[in-house]
């Protein structure tokens, strides 16, 4: 299998909101936050504003994966075919081979010449290298593309960088093994698999931790969607941590070992630096 990787990046997408307006929209599921005692307590007992108590609250940027790709397929394979005829037909000819016909049915082998074009266009979640299509939605948000000095900059802005679990092979290895599993060929003519964009995006997530009555509790909001969501966590463990991008640059390496039962090449070769991208960053 011949697999062109294109150049990985880092991209950042544009926040929607301020830290303040996120605080006030967070501040309307503080409630919420601590259980639904507490809610339905709320309700009959409208809770007092100094009863909340802001202790901690964080702007972060937590990673997902955008791979999108195209494969191509072409292969032969041998296969019978049996045709169905109706009650008067006691022969046929196919091309000029004539067959004697039993019970209304013959059986015909043929090679089937075969070409697969495929699309894949996925997200994954950076954390845990899960495919996650509802984070494709935050690809509709402007974006840019960022070095690792400007991600630097980023923590020690005060922006909790969150590093992904999932590295860029992890990713297109899952992508390769599904396009993979699908060929039921004899004889394969051309598998290829260009991949036009490995992107490791950044979404930014705000969150706030609350105290009420010694309990702690957690609000996020989402800083494209403005989505608030009740529970959650902070990061403040990576605080100022700086962005190893050395991460960025392995995809092609565990691709390279790819081994899959079955297939009938079963070296796949790695091109890296190809520019075939069609989207703006």
């Amino acid at each position: 299998m011949d697999v062109q990787l294109t150049e990985e990046r880092i991209m950042v997408l544009t926040d929607q909101f301020t830290m303040d307006h996120a605080e006030g929209r967070a501040a309307t599921k503080r409630i919420d936050a601590f259980g639904t005692m507490a809610k339905v307590a709320g309700f009959l007992s409208k809770p007092k504003e100094n009863e909340f108590e802001l202790i901690y609250r964080e702007r972060r940027l937590q990673p997902f994966w955008h791979v999108t790709c195209d494969a191509v397929f072409a292969y032969e394979r041998q296969r019978n075919h049996t045709l169905h005829l109706a009650p008067e037909v006691h022969q046929i000819a196919i091309c000029n081979e004539v067959r004697a016909v039993t019970g209304q049915q013959v059986s015909v082998s043929v090679l089937e010449s075969c070409r697969e074009d495929v699309h894949r266009d996925m997200t994954f979640d950076a954390l845990n290298g899960q495919v996650a299509p509802d984070l494709a939605g935050r690809l509709q948000y402007a974006s840019e593309q960022v070095t690792d000095e400007r991600m630097a900059t980023i923590t020690q802005e005060g922006t909790v960088v969150v590093p992904p679990h999932a590295t860029s092979s992890v990713v297109v290895r899952q992508v390769i093994t599904g396009l993979m599993n699908k060929i039921e060929a004899d004889r394969v003519i051309e598998e290829s698999v260009v991949f036009t964009a490995v992107d490791l995006y950044y979404r930014p997530v705000y969150a706030f931790r609350y105290r009420r009555q010694n309990k702690e509790a957690v609000v996020e909001l989402d800083g494209l969607t403005g989505e608030v969501r009740a529970g959650g966590s902070t990061f403040e463990t990576y605080l100022g941590k700086m962005l190893d991008t050395r991460f960025l640059l392995d995809a092609g390496v565990e691709a390279a070992d790819l081994l899959i039962p079955g297939v009938n090449l079963a070296r796949i070769v790695v091109g890296k630096g190809l520019e075939m991208r069609k989207k703006k960053p």
